[in-house]
């Protein structure tokens, strides 16, 4: 068991929200497997419905730990867009208070009243960011927690090494660092532990999953695809991100040669290109390592045991190293 900001996790992860693709049956399934589990607030088409999926997320867990009280079930998060082409931001995080969700998520600019709000009844803010200088700017406002969406993540995605930003980071933050990027089997995860990071935060492993609300090519691609077929471009939406190669093609374009995106592009509105989520797919690039369509408890019980092991060869080979052997 792993506890951190007060919460008992089975493993040190949590599932991150994934735009059209995380819904209250995965984000349920996630959370009774012992790992966090979130889903972005405009996943839930209109604001009312963002009330009923946060009702029937607490209603699920609640009867399953009834029913299971020596299983470990793990608190969501609800995932908030900081942005201006957000115009329900206000009315979904008041929604966020009443329910009072133990975990908020946010992206892009810096979420001052979005801290306030959620520290008003004990909830905690993890906020993500690419660089030094976007960590600093959420750290000065108050969040509990970093995720560092570092090099080869599903989605929009920075450059940097986990190397370089994470123990850059750590020189100066003291609160809960999340760690993003490839991250796909219990190896990466262990590896992120070996970094220094808190909490492994993973998407992509998730979507060929039968919970997920992914349509059966997009789970196929993700199984017949390897780091080789990412596409790191801002052309859909004016932010880098890491896209299926096979997704832009069969949307009639040369994922070889795409223009550079702008900014003006992030209400994802313009209708000269594919929609992203619904016509260009995310992915990380650690798919290599998916092999088949299966339950999320399965997902999590692979985790389990290959992270177990990498520990252990971690051990042995620390062991090995102050002995003089390799």
């Amino acid at each position: 068991m792993y506890k951190i900001n007060g919460f008992n996790l089975r493993l040190p992860i949590v599932a991150s929200p994934m735009f059209t693709i995380s819904n209250p049956k995965l984000v349920s399934a996630q959370c009774k497997s012992g790992i966090i589990g979130s889903f972005p607030a405009l996943n839930a088409r209109a604001p009312e419905s963002l009330n009923d999926w946060i009702i029937q997320i607490k209603e699920d867990l609640n009867e399953y730990k009834l029913k299971n009280p020596e299983k470990l079930v793990a608190p969501f998060a609800v995932n908030q867009i900081c942005h201006k082409s957000n115009k329900r931001l206000i009315s979904d995080m008041e929604t966020c208070v009443d329910h009072k969700v133990p975990i908020i998520i946010t992206s892009l600019r810096p979420p001052d009243e979005i801290i306030e709000a959620a520290h008003s009844y004990g909830g905690i803010v993890y906020h993500d960011v690419i660089s030094v200088k976007h960590a600093k700017k959420a750290t000065d406002l108050g969040v509990d927690g970093l995720i560092l969406v570092c090099t080869g993540a599903g989605g929009h995605a920075g450059n940097l090494s986990p190397f370089a930003l994470l123990r850059e980071v750590k020189e100066w933050f003291s609160g809960t660092i999340l760690l993003s990027g490839a991250i796909s089997d219990g190896y990466s995860v262990a590896s992120a532990l070996a970094l220094g990071a808190d909490l492994a935060y993973m998407g992509s492993r998730f979507i060929p999953t039968r919970e997920a609300n992914a349509n059966e090519m997009y789970k196929k691609m993700i199984l017949d695809s390897t780091a080789k077929d990412i596409v790191y471009t801002s052309f859909f939406s004016g932010i880098n991100g890491n896209y299926l190669r096979e997704s832009i093609k069969n949307s009639g374009l040369d994922p070889d040669s795409l223009d550079e995106g702008t900014k003006d592009q992030m209400s994802f509105s313009n209708p000269e290109k594919p929609k992203v989520w619904k016509d260009i797919w995310g992915s990380g690039q650690g798919i290599g390592r998916i092999k088949e369509i299966t339950s999320v408890e399965n997902v999590v019980k692979e985790l389990e045991k290959e992270m177990e092991k990498a520990l252990d060869d971690l051990i042995n080979k620390t062991k090995g190293l102050k002995h003089g052997k390799v």
